[in-house]
């Protein structure tokens, strides 16, 4: 999930890339990802408490199917950012993240997530704009809104 307000996940890697000289990218990238916008994800809450759907479990992913490279590419694209983005092979990549765990004791990517990201997990998506009757954001429009909203996209909460 992504959206206003992220400290985790794709507002770190957006952080991240405004800081950096290069990019990082794991391998070649193509990583299957369904990035679900918290915009959307709030309007099916909304949703159901509207609703008489109670008891019921659903899975919900975003719509979208973007590989994990094409992903930071449409970010930095959005942010206006020329960073380059350099592939590192993958046992490269994971010994540089374990250095990195020997100096902080809470690094912000780890090789598990290393792991997990690579895995090639596929999750079930159901038609949720019909079913709640809420409109899917697309991603290219979500991630604008993301970091390009003039009244959020700088905020960054802190824990």
């Amino acid at each position: 999930m992504f959206g206003w307000f992220d400290r985790k996940h794709l507002g770190w890697l957006s952080r991240f890339m405004r800081r950096v000289p290069v990019f990082p990218v794991p391998g070649h990238g193509r990583y299957l990802r369904q990035p679900l916008y918290v915009g959307d994800f709030c309007h099916i809450v909304i949703r159901c408490l509207e609703s008489s759907r109670a008891g019921e479990i659903l899975n919900i992913s975003g719509m979208a199917r973007i590989e994990y490279v094409d992903m930071i590419r449409s970010i930095r694209n959005v942010m206006g950012l020329t960073t380059p983005i350099v592939h590192l092979p993958y046992a490269v990549f994971r010994l540089l993240l374990d250095l990195w765990s020997v100096f902080d004791r809470d690094p912000p990517f780890t090789s598990a997530q290393l792991a997990a990201l690579t895995a090639g997990d596929e999750f079930e998506v159901i038609d949720w704009p019909t079913m709640f009757e809420v409109r899917a954001t697309p991603f290219a429009e979500a991630i604008r809104e993301t970091y390009c909203d003039p009244r959020y996209s700088k905020v960054v909460l802190d824990f």
